[in-house]
């Protein structure tokens, strides 16, 4: 996730102002099942601080005690971690340890790509072999051809080497949730999507305006119309949620999204509204496509007894990221085998 990979990178930057080193953890192979999966990372620092993780809590001291190798030679090194006798995790990890240091010219790219909402490309060359040293190392590169490495690499042809694997990843921009609404419910909303390391943006009513502060860990709140509104910010990466609780504002907004490639528009509201939403949606735009009818969920979100506004935001974002990322809401219990895949 960007979001967690931004953490690190920022995290790194302030080691290195203070002198402290740092080495970056990826998981960069797996067999079998584990808590996270290929692509996760987590930041080391030769003070013993960790940003991020790599599972559920149960990897990180050993990961940071056997980084210390990296930290006293400057050499990247792969190492495994085998939770098959020791966690409900029945895997082997394979963890790539480097030293990371970030550049200024790396930072700068980096988060605007971020700001830009630009796709991240990563690249990292490991060895499924334990306590195995060597130039391994990770690759990150931008749209404009720009790469950059995080160590001294000796030897940047590793891949014609015996045994070299490469783990690819394609890091999307993070993900955009726009509330528009500025009432209890949609704070609360805010807050919990927070949690999720999402983007969010908040639109409230011109006739009642709030603050950022009035929405903690929003990226922005402001105020407008439907009709002011520009729905061009919004790309497939992004989910609405209407909570104006005013019916013809709710609308108005609709059509604005009528052409936009959004997976989930959620709308606060009864079933009833739901149909009178539809029926005044086909009237205004008798040729309406009905693949967008498809893509509104309203009321919005899962059945699972949500009582307050806080249990009612869970509701909505467990339905987010069901639609999002294509899953029926079962109980994991039911699952056998393998209970999440890779997305």
């Amino acid at each position: 996730m960007i979001h967690e990979f931004r953490h690190i990178v920022q995290e790194a930057f302030n080691n290195q102002a203070l002198g402290v080193t740092s080495v970056l953890a990826t998981v960069v192979d797996l067999d079998g099942s584990s808590y996270r999966h290929p692509g996760v990372r987590m930041l080391l620092s030769s003070e013993g601080k960790m940003t991020g993780a790599v599972s559920g809590g149960c990897v990180e001291k050993e990961v940071l005690r056997r980084a210390q190798s990296v930290f006293e030679t400057g050499k990247s090194k792969i190492m495994t971690y085998d939770g098959r006798y020791r966690l409900g995790c029945e895997g082997v990890l394979y963890i790539l340890l480097e030293p990371f240091k970030v550049s200024n010219e790396f930072k700068s790219l980096f988060f605007n790509a971020i700001e830009k909402r630009i796709t991240i490309s990563i690249q990292s060359y490991y060895k499924k072999e334990d306590e195995c040293e060597g130039d391994f190392y990770s690759q990150v590169a931008f749209c404009q051809n720009k790469s950059f490495t995080f160590s001294k690499v000796v030897e940047r042809n590793i891949t014609s080497k015996k045994g070299i694997k490469v783990f690819k990843q394609e890091l999307p921009p993070c993900f955009k949730l726009l509330i528009v609404g500025g009432e209890h419910d949609a704070v609360k909303l805010c807050k919990s999507a927070v949690l999720l390391g999402w983007e969010i943006d908040v639109i409230t009513s011109i006739k009642d305006p709030k603050q950022l502060s009035d929405f903690p860990g929003a990226k922005s709140v402001s105020a407008n119309t439907p009709e002011g509104f520009n729905a061009d910010i919004i790309d497939s990466e992004s989910a609405v949620v209407l909570m104006t609780h005013n019916y013809a504002q709710d609308l108005r907004y609709l059509l604005k999204f009528k052409d936009s490639n959004l997976q989930y528009i959620g709308v606060l509201g009864s079933a009833k509204r739901r149909e009178q939403l539809q029926n005044d949606l086909f009237d205004y735009h008798p040729d309406l496509d009905e693949s967008f009818i498809d893509r509104i969920y309203s009321p919005a979100g899962l059945n699972i007894g949500a009582i307050t506004p806080e249990e009612i935001a869970i509701s909505i974002l467990s339905e987010i990221l069901a639609t999002t990322r294509r899953k029926k809401p079962i109980n994991l219990k039911t699952i056998s085998g393998k209970i999440r895949t890779q997305s």
